[in-house]
């Protein structure tokens, strides 16, 4: 499902993990004016992963309030199958899962596109890359988590980069996104590895000018773009 080399294209898609979550919609729109491409809601159920968050009933409200912006979710959750109509009638684009839960990984890619959205296949980053290869020719976009999930404002993990290079290597025109850590301090690392797709959390949301730093974050990402299509 990968597009041509030639047309990848960077992505910021900030976290509204660390967001005022009292404040959502405000928040959410903010970083769309900002620059945002689109919204990464985290999902979390607190089996999978050891916290809570949101559901399908408050994203379906926030896209009443934001009508066009792309959102994609990041399903922290133990039965992926279980919640995909929800979101797909909650307005969301992009599901993305884990697939450490999941023993049918391509029926529910089947099931996910035939709600009407895309599909993202999640890592943590003890599972190997080798898990997902045989997936990758159902997914849109491949995850490469750079710190456990479950929480934001954790340390970003440069062992998980040669993930990125693989499959950028061996898919030039997939996109792969990388969620945890990433700032301004480590966008150079995910960018040279291949990421296109980025994920930053407190980064953004904690900063006084987030339209800078996402202008940052996007310039360095197309600059490693740019290297690779000359």
């Amino acid at each position: 499902m990968a597009v041509s080399p030639k047309s990848l294209k960077c992505k910021i898609g900030p976290s509204i993990l660390n967001a005022d979550l009292s404040q959502l919609f405000l928040e959410s729109q903010r970083l769309l004016d900002n620059g945002a491409d689109y919204l990464h809601l985290d999902v979390m159920d607190g089996h999978f992963v050891p916290n809570l968050t949101i559901g399908h009933p408050v994203v379906k409200c926030l896209r009443n309030k934001i009508r066009h912006a792309f959102f994609e979710t990041h399903m922290m959750v133990s039965e992926p199958a279980k919640w995909v109509e929800p979101m797909a009638d909650a307005g969301v684009n992009q599901y993305t899962f884990h697939i450490e839960p999941v023993k049918e990984v391509i029926p529910l890619c089947r099931k996910i596109r035939e709600a009407g959205m895309t599909v993202g296949l999640a890592l943590k980053p003890g599972t190997g890359i080798e898990a997902v290869r045989q997936y990758i020719d159902h997914a849109d976009m491949i995850l490469i988590m750079t710190v456990e999930p479950g929480f934001g404002g954790q340390q970003f993990m440069t062992d998980m980069m040669p993930k990125v290079q693989w499959l950028r290597h061996n898919y030039p025109g997939l996109d792969i996104e990388v969620d945890g850590g990433v700032g301004l301090n480590t966008i150079t690392a995910c960018a040279e590895a291949g990421a296109n797709m980025i994920v930053a959390g407190t980064a953004v949301i904690n900063s006084s000018d987030q339209r800078a730093v996402m202008a940052n974050l996007r310039e360095t990402v197309e600059r490693s773009i740019h290297k690779c299509n000359v």
